[in-house]
């Protein structure tokens, strides 16, 4: 997420394993992967994968993960699939995954207005 303009700028749905933080880091836009730092939390992943001039790792006191942290609680109270025991939840993963894709590109659209 761009801190500036809220824009979701790259997006991995999976696991937080080392290949998730791989597939995290690649899907940002080169722009971002050159110039831009990148405010985590303490998980491993992302310090063997991240590099470190592009990467800091924070605390939830800091204030450099509330906007990303919002934006998860919004992602789970819309797209109603990610909470369990819903009469919408899918079945099939492709579903689920085009549902917060969906989200994602609406998010996006809307804060360019």
């Amino acid at each position: 997420m761009d801190r500036e303009s809220r824009e979701i700028i790259g997006i991995y749905i999976g696991d937080r394993s080392e290949e998730g933080a791989k597939q995290l880091w690649n899907s940002l836009p080169p722009v971002y992967r050159q110039c831009a730092v990148c405010y985590t939390d303490f998980w491993a992943a992302y310090a063997c994968i991240f590099p470190s001039k592009r990467h800091q790792p924070v605390g939830k006191d800091s204030g450099k993960t509330n906007h990303i942290e919002r934006f998860n609680n919004t992602l789970r109270q819309r797209v109603s699939r990610l909470v369990r025991k819903t009469l919408s939840f899918s079945k099939k993963l492709g579903n689920h995954i085009g549902a917060i894709w969906y989200f994602i590109h609406h998010y996006n659209y809307i804060l360019s207005q």
